[in-house]
């Protein structure tokens, strides 16, 4: 990661602080931690997501100190994190135990277990409105919501593999999961090193790849993905007990995931299967998990190619929003040493373009007037 430093020009450095912390006293108390949670949920669910640490006080507190700017927060909450020490490894999140607040099932009309649009504005005209409690909308129903039952219920993959057209996706058992915080990415890359980078990843960035990596030479999308769940919900998070060594639960974490599927005929493939790719992301940040799963697909179908061992490459070393806009961002720091010297090898090369042209100039004077 790059940030700048106080060598040279401290006195502006510190009145350009200066400046912000006067803006920032004048809100002082006008909007508080509490209200941001409230406020901006999602921003501080994405915000949490690429800065790795669940904890929406911090989050807020992070969002107001860099001035509503998501890049900014994230860095400041990585940092935070890294003064933290490592307390206990959880054990494996089950997704099959969440408790649901949304789940969409588009690649069937009447899916095991419940539709539940929960908390959205998917199916409604974007239309600015005047700000009040009202809806654009009249609904004439006054019958309370009641919350569907949890899991257990068949996931579109069950019913896919109940079907025995399902391919298979390598061993039985998990492979230990790479910790991205402890290791740094290494290529080829492990499974779940990738995914791991993904749940990281600056959300927009990471569907900017997966946008270009399903268009064709002729600019339309050549990939058929159908998505076959997608949730939002919180899911129970487990350490094992100091004393006991038994698996205790000590909170629950707000998640989202996404199963994408893709028949595999197109390709030359097995005609007779599907296969599933997976994304999850702290929060509710769907783009990011839907972005996860095609691309999770598409790193398992080219695996061993130049075209995966590129897309592997890219989903692990310019999908991190901190390194990218680190790299972006220094580029405000003092370059004039290095661009100087730029600028005289362009003088001296222009001068010497200049010399030449005179000498041939004076050649062919020369030439004329012996002739």
């Amino acid at each position: 990661m790059y940030a700048g430093t106080n060598k040279g020009g401290t006195e502006a450095i510190v009145a350009a602080e200066k400046l912000v912390l006067e803006r920032r006293a004048l809100l002082d108390g006008a909007i508080s931690a509490e209200s941001v949670i409230e406020s901006f949920p999602l921003a501080l669910d994405r915000i949490m997501g690429e800065g790795g640490l669940w904890d929406p006080p911090t989050a807020a507190a992070a969002f107001l100190q860099a001035n509503g700017d998501p890049a900014e927060a994230v860095h400041l909450l990585r940092a935070h994190r890294s003064t933290l020490p490592r307390l206990a490894f959880s054990e494996p999140v089950r997704p099959r135990e969440m408790q649901i607040l949304r789940r969409i099932v588009p690649a069937h009309r009447r899916p095991d277990g419940p539709q539940l649009l929960g908390e959205t504005v998917d199916y409604t005209a974007r239309l600015l409105h005047d700000g009040s409690a009202a809806l654009p909308i009249e609904v004439d129903d006054d019958r309370p919501l009641e919350h569907p039952a949890d899991e257990p219920f068949q996931r579109y993959r069950d019913y896919l593999a109940g079907r025995d057209v399902l391919a298979g996706r390598g061993p039985a058992t998990d492979e230990e999961p790479f910790d991205l915080a402890m290791v740094a990415p290494q290529l080829p890359a492990h499974r779940s090193a990738l995914l791991s980078a993904m749940a990281l990843a600056e959300t927009g960035g990471l569907i900017n790849i997966w946008y270009h990596s399903i268009l064709g030479p002729d600019g339309h999308a050549g990939e058929s993905v159908t998505l076959g769940e997608v949730r939002h919900g919180r899911v129970p998070l487990r350490v094992a007990h100091p004393h006991s060594g038994e698996p205790v639960q000590i909170g629950r974490l707000r998640v989202s995931e996404t199963e994408a599927i893709t028949h595999l005929g197109a390709r030359g493939e097995d005609a007779s299967r599907f296969d599933v790719g997976y994304g999850m992301a702290l929060g509710q940040n769907e783009r990011k998990t839907i972005a996860t799963a095609c691309l999770d697909l598409a790193a398992h179908r080219f695996k061993g190619t130049e075209e995966g061992r590129r897309l592997e490459q890219i989903l692990l070393h310019t999908t991190d929003g901190l390194a990218s806009c680190g790299f972006l961002e220094h580029l405000k720091l003092p370059h004039y040493v290095t661009f100087r010297s730029q600028l005289d090898r362009a003088v001296a090369a222009r001068q010497e373009q200049e010399n030449e042209l005179e000498r041939l100039l004076t050649e062919n004077e020369k030439v004329d007037t012996t002739a």
